[in-house]
């Protein structure tokens, strides 16, 4: 099933079904397990998945695929390792836009094709030397078991998806923006795919409050900024694709 994935990634572990690809990785890294970088754990049936601040994601059975990464850390610089969340969303964009159009990435970690969501990324560390990138794709989710209008799926949009050559794509393009993080800069690759750039958004704060303007740029650091102050944190709104 994932021949043209292994040829890229060391190890791939399909579980049948699993609260989390995510917090099982995690789990098994911290307790000492040896996955290898870009080692993968896949299910087509997650229970209790998270998304970004914690929240809760869900799917029916065998309508997406949930993917997490093992990436090696120890040779990208500290100051860098913000980046992550954003070169997984360029890769996933990357590899979904050989079997759809219109596909590209919303800052910081979600996946649009159309302007609506078809994947979600969760970075979460679980060693000093490793992190797990999570991926949360709508796969053969129909039309009527979206969550919500403004979400999408391959099967919602007409696409029989290539779940190996997607897995396989994203893995060999993550691979290749990890090693050019470790030895320099991405920002040029990740703003180039970045959709948010150039909108009109507003960025609701984890503390309350927001900050309404246009998306200009991205600092060295991955911040966005909104009229060049930069946000780290927060939930971006595409004032256009909201009204």
């Amino acid at each position: 099933m994932w021949s043209q994935s292994q040829s890229v990634s060391p190890r791939i572990v399909e579980a049948p079904f699993t609260g989390s690809t995510n917090a099982d990785l995690v789990a098994a890294l911290r307790s000492g397990e040896d996955w290898p970088h870009l080692g993968v754990l896949l299910t087509r049936d997650q229970r209790s998945g998270r998304g970004r601040l914690d929240r809760a994601w869900t799917a029916p059975p065998g309508a997406s695929l949930a993917i997490s990464v093992v990436l090696d850390l120890s040779r990208i610089p500290v100051e860098r390792r913000g980046w992550i969340p954003l070169i997984a969303g360029t890769a996933m964009a990357g590899s979904a836009g050989e079997q759809l159009a219109g596909v590209g990435v919303k800052w910081p970690n979600d996946v649009l094709v159309g302007g609506r969501k078809l994947c979600g990324i969760l970075a979460e560390v679980a060693t000093s030397d490793r992190v797990v990138v999570g991926s949360g794709v709508n796969t053969r989710m129909t039309a009527e078991q979206l969550p919500v209008e403004t979400a999408a799926s391959f099967a919602s949009l007409g696409v029989d998806v290539d779940e190996d050559a997607l897995l396989a794509g994203y893995l060999a393009r993550l691979g290749g923006l990890a090693e050019r993080l470790a030895r320099g800069s991405v920002r040029d690759e990740v703003r180039e795919s970045c959709v948010t750039l150039g909108q009109r958004v507003t960025a609701h704060l984890p503390g309350g409050g927001g900050i309404t303007g246009i998306a200009t740029n991205l600092a060295e650091d991955g911040r966005l900024e909104i009229d060049g102050q930069p946000i780290g944190v927060g939930d971006i709104v595409h004032l256009r694709n909201a009204e």
